[in-house]
């Protein structure tokens, strides 16, 4: 009888809490994709694409986002894809793919956030580089670090 009272209120957690719990595990995917960055400066296609996975259970977490808003943060990754197509591969195809993930999983304005926070740090790491005299002007490093840094933060802030 206590055990079946025990499952009940897990239930009840897991319930009330379906959004924070499937932020926590974005989060996750999100820390992999950092350390694959950082390591190999190249993502996995297959697991990068593990990413829809995320886009599809967030329909199921008990948030409303109005469908407009997802496909408009959509739109911010493909203008990305565009970028990364025109530049070739300034930045990369990679980093573009998985910011048109996270916009269709946060929706238009979260999305914006959250590159204005990884654009800003990434500035201030170029930046410090700079002065190091470690980087000059052709230098490159890894970008999703950076995205990962400002949705964990935005996340812990309560911002998604």
């Amino acid at each position: 009888m206590f055990e079946m009272f025990r499952i009940e209120i897990m239930a009840g957690l897991i319930k009330d809490n379906q959004w924070m719990l499937c932020q926590v595990m974005f989060a996750g995917y999100m820390g992999i994709l950092a350390v694959m960055d950082i390591r190999k400066r190249r993502l996995s296609l297959l697991f990068l694409l593990c990413g829809v996975l995320f886009i599809i259970i967030q329909a199921f977490c008990g948030r409303e986002i109005p469908p407009l808003s997802l496909a408009a943060g959509g739109a911010v990754g493909m203008f990305f894809l565009l970028v990364s197509r025109i530049t070739g591969e300034a930045f990369g195809y990679g980093d573009s793919l998985l910011i048109l993930i996270m916009g269709v999983f946060l929706g238009f304005w979260k999305i914006l956030y959250l590159l204005m926070g990884a654009f800003s740090m990434a500035a201030v790491f170029s930046a410090a580089m700079l002065v190091k005299t470690r980087f000059n002007r052709k230098s490159s490093f890894p970008f999703v670090p950076f995205l990962a840094a400002a949705y964990i933060g935005g996340m812990l802030l309560g911002g998604y």
